[in-house]
């Protein structure tokens, strides 16, 4: 089985669009058989993509820092759940679990871990697919950033070869299947 790292933010953010995005893409994403590995929290958009991914019968693990326990927020329906020492061991084991990443909105963490799987891949540190939804335009203002850090001559490659970026949730399984499809030919 294949399984889709999806970063996306533990509060439901202000607009309803951010939240059905999440639960389409949990929905989708089980619907064709891909697993999700995402934080593991129970609450805000990972919630609503958790819920919609275990309704559908899906594999869902959660990965949540041991620091993040007193919150209490962790999933206690998943199908696995990792416990990690600190953040940075959670971003190592949501990557080594990941056949591909799924950006959806979120806070500072979640462009860490965006940024992070983007910079890795410049790196050639891995080679996996990387989805950014811009759901109502939330990543308008990175795509800025990024064709200024190529304007600038500080990239290696530019974002349309790094990442994807589509408005919604409809197109990325057909993306990541090909992708898949054409990984499998190699």
């Amino acid at each position: 089985m294949k399984f889709v790292c999806v970063y996306c933010g533990s509060a439901n953010g202000t607009r309803p669009a951010h939240m059905t995005a999440a639960t389409a893409l949990g929905d989708q994403l089980a619907a064709c058989g891909l697993g999700v590995v995402f934080g593991g929290a129970r609450v805000g958009l990972m919630g609503c993509l958790a819920d919609a991914a275990l309704a559908r019968g899906g594999a869902v693990v959660g990965v949540m820092p041991r620091q993040l326990a007193r919150y209490e927020v962790e999933h206690l329906e998943l199908t696995e759940l990792i416990w990690t020492e600190d953040l940075h061991e959670r971003k190592r084991v949501m990557a080594e679990r990941a056949d591909a990443f799924v950006v959806l909105p979120g806070g500072f963490g979640t462009l860490d871990e965006a940024l992070e799987t983007i910079h890795m891949k410049q790196l050639s540190a891995h080679d996996k697919p990387i989805v950014l939804l811009d759901i109502e335009g939330f990543f308008a203002p990175l795509t800025g950033l990024f064709e200024a850090v190529a304007e600038h001559g500080f990239g290696y490659a530019s974002a349309d070869e790094l990442c994807h970026m589509l408005p919604g949730v409809d197109g990325v399984v057909p993306l990541l299947q090909d992708a898949f499809d054409e990984d499998g030919r190699r």
